[in-house]
Protein backbone atom coordinates (compact mmCIF):
# COMPACT_ATOMS: atom_id res chain seq x y z
CA UNK A 1 0.00 0.00 0.00
CA UNK A 2 1.16 3.81 -0.66
CA UNK A 3 2.28 5.97 1.91
CA UNK A 4 -0.58 8.24 2.98
CA UNK A 5 0.43 11.66 1.81
CA UNK A 6 -0.22 15.17 3.83
CA UNK A 7 0.48 18.66 2.56
CA UNK A 8 1.22 21.59 5.00
CA UNK A 9 3.20 25.02 4.90
CA UNK A 10 5.78 25.39 7.13
CA UNK A 11 9.43 25.51 7.75
CA UNK A 12 10.82 21.80 7.35
CA UNK A 13 13.26 22.27 9.76
CA UNK A 14 11.01 22.23 12.45
CA UNK A 15 9.24 19.18 11.58
CA UNK A 16 9.09 16.11 13.77
CA UNK A 17 9.82 13.00 12.19
CA UNK A 18 12.03 9.82 10.97
CA UNK A 19 13.25 11.63 8.86
CA UNK A 20 13.75 14.61 6.33
CA UNK A 21 14.19 15.29 2.68
CA UNK A 22 16.78 17.75 2.17
CA UNK A 23 17.28 19.31 -1.20
CA UNK A 24 20.64 18.90 -1.82
CA UNK A 25 23.75 19.57 -4.08
CA UNK A 26 25.59 16.95 -5.47
CA UNK A 27 28.69 18.29 -2.92
CA UNK A 28 26.33 17.85 0.22
CA UNK A 29 27.91 20.96 1.17
CA UNK A 30 25.54 23.25 2.42
CA UNK A 31 23.96 25.51 0.30
CA UNK A 32 20.83 28.13 -0.05
CA UNK A 33 16.89 27.62 0.39
CA UNK A 34 15.91 23.90 1.82
CA UNK A 35 19.47 23.01 2.35
CA UNK A 36 20.91 26.20 3.64
CA UNK A 37 18.57 26.25 6.35
CA UNK A 38 18.38 22.36 6.95
CA UNK A 39 22.35 22.67 7.61
CA UNK A 40 21.80 25.47 9.80
CA UNK A 41 19.19 24.02 12.32
CA UNK A 42 20.81 20.61 12.24
CA UNK A 43 24.41 22.06 13.10
CA UNK A 44 27.91 21.54 12.16
CA UNK A 45 28.18 18.11 12.93
CA UNK A 46 25.57 17.61 9.54
CA UNK A 47 28.26 19.31 7.22
CA UNK A 48 30.93 16.85 8.70
CA UNK A 49 28.91 14.17 8.07
CA UNK A 50 28.31 15.20 4.27
CA UNK A 51 31.73 15.63 4.35
CA UNK A 52 32.74 12.09 5.07
CA UNK A 53 29.99 10.96 2.02
CA UNK A 54 32.74 9.69 -0.33
CA UNK A 55 33.35 11.06 -3.34
CA UNK A 56 32.83 10.38 -6.91
CA UNK A 57 34.36 11.92 -9.66
CA UNK A 58 34.20 15.33 -7.60
CA UNK A 59 30.37 14.62 -6.08
CA UNK A 60 28.55 12.72 -3.29
CA UNK A 61 25.14 12.61 -4.64
CA UNK A 62 25.19 12.61 -8.41
CA UNK A 63 21.56 13.97 -9.86
CA UNK A 64 18.63 11.94 -9.64
CA UNK A 65 19.83 9.80 -6.43
CA UNK A 66 20.34 10.13 -2.84
CA UNK A 67 22.45 9.92 0.32
CA UNK A 68 21.15 9.39 4.11
CA UNK A 69 22.78 10.84 7.16
CA UNK A 70 22.52 11.68 10.86
CA UNK A 71 20.03 14.61 11.40
CA UNK A 72 21.92 15.27 14.55
CA UNK A 73 20.18 18.91 16.07
CA UNK A 74 16.78 18.35 13.72
CA UNK A 75 13.61 16.42 15.33
CA UNK A 76 14.21 13.35 13.39
CA UNK A 77 16.64 10.60 13.15
CA UNK A 78 17.64 11.18 9.61
CA UNK A 79 18.42 13.61 6.57
CA UNK A 80 18.05 11.55 3.42
CA UNK A 81 19.86 14.54 1.14
CA UNK A 82 18.24 14.25 -2.69
CA UNK A 83 19.59 15.88 -5.66
CA UNK A 84 16.80 16.90 -7.95
CA UNK A 85 17.59 18.37 -11.70
CA UNK A 86 18.71 21.73 -12.76
CA UNK A 87 15.40 22.26 -14.84
CA UNK A 88 17.54 23.87 -17.61
CA UNK A 89 20.17 21.44 -18.37
CA UNK A 90 19.23 18.22 -17.31
CA UNK A 91 18.21 16.30 -20.59
CA UNK A 92 15.50 14.30 -18.97
CA UNK A 93 14.40 16.78 -15.63
CA UNK A 94 11.12 14.85 -15.16
CA UNK A 95 12.54 11.67 -15.11
CA UNK A 96 15.08 12.81 -12.91
CA UNK A 97 12.95 14.59 -10.33
CA UNK A 98 10.81 11.08 -10.11
CA UNK A 99 14.72 9.52 -9.28
CA UNK A 100 15.40 11.95 -6.69
CA UNK A 101 12.31 11.51 -4.82
CA UNK A 102 12.11 7.72 -5.52
CA UNK A 103 15.46 7.20 -4.11
CA UNK A 104 14.68 8.97 -1.06
CA UNK A 105 12.15 6.88 -0.33
CA UNK A 106 13.80 3.44 -0.59
CA UNK A 107 16.80 5.13 1.56
CA UNK A 108 14.01 5.58 4.42
CA UNK A 109 12.56 2.19 3.73
CA UNK A 110 16.08 0.72 4.49
CA UNK A 111 16.30 2.71 7.25
CA UNK A 112 13.07 1.89 8.87
CA UNK A 113 10.93 5.21 8.73
CA UNK A 114 8.04 5.20 8.54
CA UNK A 115 7.32 9.23 8.34
CA UNK A 116 9.44 10.86 6.05
CA UNK A 117 9.06 14.65 5.79
CA UNK A 118 9.82 16.39 2.09
CA UNK A 119 10.05 19.45 0.55
CA UNK A 120 9.74 20.16 -3.37
CA UNK A 121 12.47 19.08 -4.67
CA UNK A 122 14.49 21.18 -7.41
CA UNK A 123 11.35 24.07 -7.65
CA UNK A 124 14.20 26.95 -6.02
CA UNK A 125 16.87 28.26 -7.67
CA UNK A 126 17.26 24.33 -9.85
CA UNK A 127 14.23 26.06 -11.65
CA UNK A 128 11.71 23.25 -11.66
CA UNK A 129 8.68 24.93 -12.81
CA UNK A 130 6.04 24.28 -9.98
CA UNK A 131 3.19 22.26 -11.52
CA UNK A 132 5.07 19.55 -13.03
CA UNK A 133 6.91 19.40 -9.89
CA UNK A 134 4.30 19.03 -7.80
CA UNK A 135 2.65 16.30 -10.40
CA UNK A 136 6.23 14.19 -10.60
CA UNK A 137 6.54 14.38 -6.47
CA UNK A 138 3.04 13.32 -5.92
CA UNK A 139 2.47 10.48 -8.44
CA UNK A 140 6.04 8.71 -7.41
CA UNK A 141 4.95 8.82 -3.86
CA UNK A 142 1.53 6.97 -4.47
CA UNK A 143 3.28 5.07 -6.94
CA UNK A 144 3.97 2.14 -4.99
CA UNK A 145 4.49 0.85 -1.62
CA UNK A 146 7.68 1.79 0.02
CA UNK A 147 7.80 -0.64 2.49
CA UNK A 148 7.84 0.80 5.99
CA UNK A 149 7.12 4.21 4.71
CA UNK A 150 3.48 5.28 5.70
CA UNK A 151 3.04 8.93 5.39
CA UNK A 152 5.15 11.35 3.75
CA UNK A 153 4.39 14.86 4.76
CA UNK A 154 5.40 17.48 2.15
CA UNK A 155 6.26 20.61 4.19
CA UNK A 156 5.92 22.89 2.07
CA UNK A 157 7.49 27.17 2.23
CA UNK A 158 5.77 29.31 0.35
CA UNK A 159 1.41 29.52 -0.70
CA UNK A 160 2.64 29.56 -4.28
CA UNK A 161 4.23 26.44 -3.97
CA UNK A 162 1.59 24.60 -1.66
CA UNK A 163 -1.23 25.66 -3.82
CA UNK A 164 0.71 23.90 -6.67
CA UNK A 165 0.58 20.85 -4.58
CA UNK A 166 -3.22 21.27 -3.41
CA UNK A 167 -3.53 21.27 -7.77
CA UNK A 168 -2.44 17.52 -7.98
CA UNK A 169 -3.54 16.54 -4.31
CA UNK A 170 -6.09 14.12 -5.70
CA UNK A 171 -2.79 11.94 -7.48
CA UNK A 172 -2.14 10.98 -3.98
CA UNK A 173 -5.11 9.01 -3.75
Amino acid sequence: MAPSITLERGDITRVSCDAIVNAANPKMLGGGGVDGAIHRAAGPELLAACRRVPKVNGIRCPFGEARITPAFGLDARWVIHAVGPIYARSEDPKGVLARAYASALELAAAHDVTELACPALSTGAYGFPLDPAARIALETVASRDWGCVARVRFVLFTAEVMAAFAKFRDLSG
